[in-house]
């Protein structure tokens, strides 16, 4: 289990991008949720039980309909794809390519 210090990641968010956030807050352990001016928000969650997993999330669905989630779940389903296990969703669920994110949270 890692613990990853989400109160600096909330800090930074509002700190450094008040422009366009509303309020970010630790709903739980390792993850912490940022609400934008357009009102859509950005989750950010670590895994407690499998190193090195995690998931960044924009939910976009009430202002136009699309999520993007940049993740490292090891979905049968995307096995396909070349970075495997990462992947990147793009606009939907189903929509997945080759994710390009350098390794760690730092």
């Amino acid at each position: 289990m890692s613990l990853v210090d989400v109160e600096r990641l909330r800090e930074i968010a509002e700190l450094e991008f008040a422009d366009i956030v509303v309020e970010a807050f630790v709903p739980g352990v390792n993850e912490v949720r940022v609400i934008l001016t357009d009102g859509s928000f950005v989750d950010i969650w670590f895994s407690l039980k499998l190193a090195d997993r995690y998931s960044y999330y924009r939910e976009r669905r009430a202002v136009d309909g699309t999520i993007y989630r940049q993740d490292n779940a090891l979905h049968k389903r995307w096995q396909s794809v070349a970075t495997f296990p990462k992947h990147f969703h793009i606009a939907s669920e189903t929509n997945v390519e080759e994710s390009h994110r350098i390794e760690g949270p730092e």
